[in-house]
């Protein structure tokens, strides 16, 4: 019965969310209160919830002040050389934007913390796609799998369990994956090239200022636009020259109003919060092309650069050494870093008021969320389904577990916490793969190929910052990503096979 109501609770809030009935907070909090009566559970409501509050508490500490301390070193300039050097690579071609977003996601995931990927990726690729008209579930799409790829690091949180639960060195674990996890990387990189390709079709491209435009059959060459980016807290617009005719200009994306609409200022949350704004102009470097953070925002502090990205090293440092926890590392950082860079006190209250918006909906989302585990984990719905799907594999399969364990890795690290997975599902994996003589390190290493879809899990709190901040409903999000994140995980896996590493 409780397995039933596991799977059906989680297809009720699926299906509500992608046909937008429902908002994913409203969602997450009604449906397994309502399941939880039908459980005959009810009156444990209360407690399963306080539960869950409390072991997602410290996550939703470390989202909130991860989302100040990167957010101020976005608005100080820290990112602005990586940023710069993708979008001059990008253009202001969506098969390049696309492309650039991956790669983009891909290094900045280095740090091993998904809010800060998508805060980054989005804050510098934002503004880009909205100025050329490109599908916004594109970029979070992209930047989604190509973190859940990078997720799999020793300092990144799954590879970690994994040698926890089954009591190996994350080092075992990790190594022998890289060849197949470079894999995945490369098919996420292709994937952005076809998807971009798909864009230009949809869209074409537009021209840079001083720069020639594409040129189409009959040779016209496209003026392209100026665009002047609002700087953080300001309420200066883009705006827009004149567009000469061209065969493959995009058209600006359309206001509510239906007029042409200008690049996000201040206005746009997403934009305040970050100092996000497109910038070239006619006094630009031509060959500096787009520039995704406003390279005159008043926020930026370049005689603190150097301290700014020591201080940003030092705490990546201690996040990985595990110094001290990571909320508290967040925290010390944000504290020190708004203080340092904004000493006088209006200042300080500008830079935190710019990021409120982004602090509230991620940490509401954080808590919601708890009302959603804390159901499934309290009433023992996990554990059935996680029983019921382990009992469901063949015995013939035993000398198969590790094909069996990355295959199982999709949808259980999608719909369970990767705290279930690999402390309560590996280990039981692990022992039936013992029985037949499969290796500890290979059910280890094929539990790691689900990480792909598991970042766009409605039970991840990173994945409610790049929805939220890119504006994506985050049923539109899943509906597109889901399908690609899963192939992705797949080509993980038949890879690791290929190379003999599971």
């Amino acid at each position: 019965m409780l397995t039933f109501l596991g799977f059906a609770m989680i297809a009720t809030f699926l299906v509500l969310i992608m046909m937008k009935k429902m908002s994913p907070i409203a969602a997450l909090v009604l449906i397994p209160a309502l399941f939880c009566v039908f459980a005959g559970k009810g009156a444990h409501l209360g407690d399963y919830v306080i539960e869950g509050v409390g072991k997602l508490a410290p996550t939703a500490a470390m989202l909130m002040f991860a989302i100040v301390y990167f957010g101020l070193m976005i608005d100080v300039g820290l990112f602005d050389p990586i940023v710069r050097g993708i979008l001059r690579f990008c253009k202001a071609d969506p098969m390049r934007v696309v492309v650039g977003t991956a790669v983009l996601a891909a290094i900045v995931s280095l740090d091993g913390d998904g809010s800060t990927t998508f805060m980054i990726t989005v804050s510098a690729m934002y503004p880009l796609y909205k100025r050329l008209g490109l599908s916004l579930v594109v970029m979070t799409g992209v930047a989604a799998t190509a973190n859940g790829v990078m997720n799999t690091l020793p300092w990144g949180g799954p590879t970690a369990r994994a040698a926890t639960a089954l009591k190996l060195d994350a080092g075992d674990i990790f190594v022998p994956m890289i060849p197949a996890l470079a894999v995945g990387l490369l098919f996420v990189f292709a994937l952005a090239y076809v998807l971009g390709l798909r864009e230009r079709r949809r869209v074409g491209a537009l021209a840079l200022p001083g720069r020639k435009a594409a040129e189409g059959a009959d040779g016209v060459e496209g003026a392209g636009e100026e665009l002047v980016g609002a700087a953080a807290g300001s309420t200066a617009q883009s705006v827009p020259a004149e567009p000469v005719a061209s065969t493959v200009s995009a058209p600006a994306p359309a206001s509510p109003s239906g007029s042409t609409s200008t690049s996000p200022s201040a206005s746009d949350p997403t934009t305040a919060a970050t100092g996000a704004g497109i910038a070239t102009g006619a006094g630009s470097d031509p060959e500096d092309g787009f520039q995704g953070l406003d390279p005159d925002r008043p926020t930026l502090r370049p005689r603190l650069y150097w301290f700014n990205a020591g201080l940003t090293l030092a705490l990546l440092t201690a996040m990985i050494m595990e110094w001290l926890p990571i909320p508290v590392l967040f925290l010390l950082g944000a504290a020190l870093a708004l203080t340092v860079n904004f000493p006088h006190m209006p200042d300080q209250k500008a830079r935190i008021a710019a990021h409120a918006d982004n602090v509230l909906n991620v940490a509401g989302m954080v808590f919601a969320a708890a009302v959603f585990t804390g159901v499934l984990t309290g009433t023992g719905m996990v554990k059935h389904m996680a029983d019921w799907l382990v009992g469901a594999i063949p015995e013939g399969m035993g000398p198969h577990m590790a094909l069996v364990t990355g295959l199982l890795s999709l949808p259980l690290t999608y719909f369970m916490s990767n705290d279930g997975f690999y402390f309560g599902v590996l280990p039981v994996l692990a022992e039936a793969g013992a029985a037949h003589g499969v290796s500890p390190l290979e059910i280890a290493r094929a539990s790691l190929v689900g990480q792909a879809l598991h970042m766009s899990s409605p039970l991840v709190p990173a994945v409610y910052v790049l929805v939220g901040m890119a504006k994506v409903e985050f049923g539109d999000h899943t509906r597109f990503t889901v399908k690609w994140a899963a192939l992705t995980s797949l080509v993980v896996l038949a890879a690791g096979m290929l190379f003999g590493i599971i």
